[in-house]
């Protein structure tokens, strides 16, 4: 290994014998090193490395700018997150929640800590990684005797669910504004709070999270499912689910500026249908 970059006295990013970049790290492993100096592999304590250039990049700048075992904590933490889910996950996790983490620490000591408004809707909608929020806040007060602001775990939910769907912050929150807005639309046009932990509400709320994200995203369409006999008979059938799905794709194009292609009422109105058939 060829040492490219001596970041500080525990951390260096060096090249093997193909090019390819990575951190390590490693007790005094940076101290009096020079650019250019082979060094031993063995003496590695952990090694970090993105598939991604740029990912590559921010990985080296953020470990010059945060502690180190803060990096290995959010490290130990994604491993655990990766043995409760069984969706891949982004590579870009480490980095995202190794400097949200790295950050709210700092401002912890320094008396500053945000709420989030979302928690609620947080909470509901990704149940999964919201308790796996929770679990992260416990690790991290045991490791660093610093006990966070609940409202971390809602944050820190939204990086995994970010990972998840290979998508930015900023359209996680939209994404969960726009579910949260639908679910106001549908609960009162029903006139009724549905149980939202019920198994085909929990069906309803994954199909509006990858639908937002498509829509937020400008993914392309479905492509066409569904034929004009079936349309009409949905039509028939479901009037009511159908008039509520409507009541969403008014609510999404005032919302988004964004119009809800047939098929995807469709798609709404067979959920709405479920979600009301044990719920009447």
């Amino acid at each position: 290994m060829r040492i490219k970059k001596v970041i500080n006295n525990n951390i260096l990013c060096v090249v093997d014998e193909t090019g390819g970049e990575m951190i390590v790290t490693g007790k005094g492993l940076g101290f009096k090193r020079k650019i250019g100096e082979r060094i031993d592999p063995g003496l590695f304590e952990k090694t970090y490395h993105m598939e991604g250039k740029a990912e590559q990049r921010k990985l080296r700048e953020l470990c010059a700018q945060i502690p180190l075992e803060h990096l290995r904590l959010t490290q130990d933490l994604i491993e655990f997150i990766k043995s409760q889910i069984s969706a891949p996950l982004n590579e870009s996790l480490l980095i995202t929640l190794a400097d949200h983490i790295s950050f709210a620490i700092e401002r912890k000591a320094n008396g500053v800590e945000f709420t989030n408004p979302l928690e609620g809707a947080i909470m509901g909608y990704y149940p999964t990684e919201y308790h796996l929020g929770q679990h992260c806040l416990r690790v991290i007060q045991e490791q660093t005797q610093v006990e966070l602001n609940s409202s971390e775990a809602a944050f820190i939910a939204l990086h995994i669910v970010n990972a998840e769907l290979n998508t930015s912050m900023s359209v996680m929150y939209d994404i969960t504004q726009l579910i949260e807005g639908t679910l106001e639309v549908v609960e009162r046009f029903y006139q009724r709070t549905f149980d939202r932990e019920a198994l085909d509400f929990t069906r309803f709320l994954v199909h509006l999270r990858y639908f937002a994200q498509r829509l937020l995203q400008s993914a392309p369409a479905r492509s066409r499912e569904f034929d004009a006999d079936f349309h009409e008979m949905i039509l028939r059938s479901c009037p009511q689910h159908y008039s509520c799905a409507q009541r969403i794709g008014e609510y999404i194009q005032n919302a988004c500026q964004k119009e809800i292609p047939q098929d995807e009422l469709i798609y709404l109105t067979l959920h709405l249908k479920r979600i009301n058939l044990n719920q009447i």
